[in-house]
């Protein structure tokens, strides 16, 4: 009999995606295989919306040494026979149900994809999105999330470096939570996650299995209504367990660094459980697998075949053992006090067929099984985008000079600018001894050990600009990320992306996905920075209202020499301070999607702008001055404009500052337009001049194709002055330290 609707629905599989797996079995599909075809043809799993635009990101370079989507993470070279390892994922679903847990899973879920690796994890980032904190709901998710985040991070030794935290009405109900995961591995030592060689015995290994997150993969992700199914979703949450995952961690680090050659692969069990991990692995080593769920350990009595398959319970691995050495790797995990259960085999063929006490209960062909319909659709862009687009921002009027102080105190405490020391103090940044720069600036430094090297990591995006625009907003993305860290000193390389997004049926939203795809692109391509890894989360809505398109870029920066790193503050008086990339004097459109304009004339307007060229220059300059020992401070404009880049680089230091150059042109677009392409630094003062640093420097800039501008000096006196603004830095301090508590 024709499976009914219902059963359809709680699979989020539509008839016409049925009637071509019926096609393409030959037959119906029974239960157990409806639910896994069901969870392996999501969006989450399959990419069936997505897929399609991702194959347009550039993926190759010479550091890179894993195919973009073939692994659980990317992995670049960095030098010595070692590598980074590099992932951005999300759980913002299960985040909006139950905060604490939802976040908390979402940062034991990333580490376990870079220790699927054989990479040891060495930082962690979030990537927050929240309704405005004054709302009660958005505060409890806020809270919860961060909690979950913290207790989870410092249960397993990783230190959490950086990230970012914005709010905005759009995320009210469906808050974006995102965690990207860097570790580090001997090159020579990676693992792949593919299941070999005929009788290898498929070993699972860490928690037992219970009913949690059955149909986090398939029905969840793909409903568009959290709020109104809030019960109904949350057995959809699983339940994390840290202090076993740092057991399950180090064991399989020790597994992979010290015995690589006992094991073929290693695969983490995130989205739909057993049903991915096995079949995927199978599908990567052209394979099958026979299974026998009787063999799974569970917490729960009565657990049907279907449910064992398809949950989604946290801290669980499964490893390709070689035959010969399953005792070795059996008493390994033993002496790690973890359960390890031989629970299947590595067939040929291109099966995987399950029993369950003898009796075979599924049969699922892995090429059908990871080749979901495609779909590539239409996308229109919304009427009221371009007629926010067209909004004429020169018809505001412009600041008044004597309000210009009270303008930046009152940005200063905004929520999305104000200091998030109150969020970040909760997570342990110092544990491993390896953090350099910690959270608080663009981008984190940590040190590798044994060599000279580190690496900046960060997190980036604004999703008012790409609402604005989704082609502009996400290349700027790219471009913020890589101003981040050339402002730490690092050389940008690679990205990771996480691109949160509404419902991709609808029209606009495609085209939101689409263009911000392309944006992505196109920056990466400019900055020779590939696409290595990433994931992707659509139907983010409540209410029928998307977020704000939100591609979140995590990217990866080397450092030759970590001792040379720069940081966002003023590191001293009477240090001259420069503008990269642009004049003080700014036009209206400066003023598109920024903080000012909606904070002082509540709107959401006009088009984001950005020169991708311009922006490779500027950070090539910025590095050559690094590289010549010239510059002591680098902090690149974004939030706020040039005057809050400005305060931040005095707080952040505990200096002074007083300009010598005049503020000209429209004052609101000056002082806090956003206009891309620009970065503040300091160098040394007088003794700077008088050895010819001055001219060094305009002759670099000359010779790259870059503005610069003398902003003024840093002093000790504690007051801070620009154009009109005249204030000091325990005044900046007091609004900046506000905070979100």
């Amino acid at each position: 009999m024709p499976v009914d609707q219902d059963a359809l629905d709680a699979v989020a599989l539509s008839r016409d995606e049925y009637d071509l797996l019926v096609q393409q079995l030959g037959r119906e599909p029974n239960e157990v295989e409806l639910g896994m075809f069901g969870s392996l043809w999501s969006e989450h799993c399959g990419y069936k919306n997505s897929k399609p635009l991702l194959r347009l990101f550039p993926t190759g370079g010479d550091r890179v040494l894993t195919e973009a989507g073939a692994e659980n993470a990317g992995a670049i070279d960095i030098g010595d026979g070692l590598c980074v390892v590099m992932k951005v994922e999300s759980h913002n679903h299960p985040s909006a149900i139950e905060p604490f847990q939802g976040a908390a899973t979402g940062v034991g879920g990333i580490v376990r994809d870079i220790f699927a690796m054989g990479a040891y994890p060495i930082a962690v980032l979030d990537s927050l999105r929240f309704g405005p904190p004054d709302d009660p709901q958005n505060r409890w998710l806020l809270e919860g999330a961060v909690a979950g985040i913290g207790f989870y991070g410092n249960c397993l030794g990783v230190p959490n470096v950086g990230g970012e935290v914005v709010f905005a009405d759009s995320y009210t109900g469906n808050p974006l939570v995102n965690a990207m995961c860097v570790g580090l591995a001997e090159t020579k030592k990676l693992l792949s996650a593919a299941a070999r060689g005929k009788g290898n015995p498929l070993l699972l290994v860490g928690a037992d299995t219970g009913r949690d997150g059955i149909h986090g993969a398939s029905g969840l992700a793909s409903r568009t209504d959290p709020e109104a199914r809030f019960e109904e979703m949350r057995p959809a949450v699983q339940v994390g367990n840290p202090f076993l995952e740092k057991l399950l961690m180090e064991a399989c680090y020790e597994l992979a660094s010290e015995h690589r050659d006992w094991i073929v692969g290693l695969q983490d069990l995130g989205a739909a459980g057993l049903t991915s991990s096995v079949v995927e692995c199978c599908a990567r080593g052209n394979s099958g697998a026979l299974l026998e769920l009787a063999k799974v350990p569970r917490r729960e009595p009565g657990m049907t075949p279907y449910e064992i398959m398809l949950s989604e319970s946290q801290e669980r691995m499964l490893v390709i053992a070689k035959r010969e050495h399953l005792d070795d790797v059996k008493a390994l995990f033993s002496r790690w006090e973890l359960h390890c259960e031989e629970i299947g085999q590595v067939t040929d063929g291109n099966e995987v067929v399950i029993h369950d006490d003898g009796v075979e209960v599924a049969r699922v062909p892995t090429e059908i099984a990871t080749e979901p319909p495609y779909y590539v659709r239409e996308g229109v862009p919304p009427a009221e985008i371009l007629e926010l687009n067209a909004f004429d921002l020169a018809s505001l009027p412009d600041l008044a000079p004597g309000e210009a102080t009270g303008a930046l105190l009152r940005l200063l405490r905004r929520p999305n600018i104000t200091s998030k020391r109150s969020i970040f103090r909760q997570y342990d940044h110092m544990v491993r001894g390896n953090t350099v720069v910690a959270p608080g600036g663009g981008a984190a430094v940590i040190r590798i050990d044994g060599t000279n090297r580190g690496i900046a990591i960060t997190t980036d995006c604004n999703g008012r600009l790409c609402y604005l625009s989704p082609y502009n907003g996400s290349a700027i993305a790219v471009a913020e990320a890589a101003r981040n860290i050339v402002c730490t000193g690092a050389v940008p390389v690679a990205i990771t992306d996480c691109l949160n997004f509404g419902n991709p049926e609808k029209p606009d939203v495609y085209w939101q996905l689409s263009q911000a795809v392309h944006g992505i692109s196109e920056a990466c391509s400019v900055f020779s920075t590939p696409v290595v890894s990433g994931n992707v989360s659509l139907y983010n809505e409540t209410d029928e209202r998307p977020i704000y398109p939100t591609p979140v870029i995590g990217m990866l920066g080397l450092l030759e020499d970590v001792s040379r790193h720069l940081q966002s503050g003023f590191q001293r008086a009477n240090s001259d301070v420069w503008l990269l990339g642009a004049a003080v004097e700014q036009p209206a459109s400066a003023l598109s999607g920024s903080e000012y304009l909606e904070a002082e004339h509540g709107k959401v307007a006009g088009m984001p702008e950005v020169d991708l060229q311009a922006e490779h220059r500027l950070q090539q300059l910025v590095l050559r001055l690094n590289d010549e020992g010239l510059l002591l401070s680098a902090h690149d404009c974004s939030d706020g404009g040039l005057a809050v880049t400005l305060a931040e680089s005095a707080i952040l230091g505990d200096c002074g500052f007083e300009a010598e150059t005049e503020v000209t042109g429209r004052l609101d677009a000056a002082l806090f337009g956003e206009a891309q392409g620009r970065i503040v630094v300091s160098v040394r003062g007088d003794e700077f001049r008088q050895a010819g640093g001055t001219a060094r420097l305009r002759d670099l800039a000359q010779e790259i194709g870059v503005p610069v501008t003398r902003l003024g000096r840093t002093n000790d006196s504690g007051r801070f002055a620009f154009g009109p603004i005249d204030t000091t830095v325990a005044a900046l301090q007091e609004a900046y330290e506000a905070g979100v508590a």
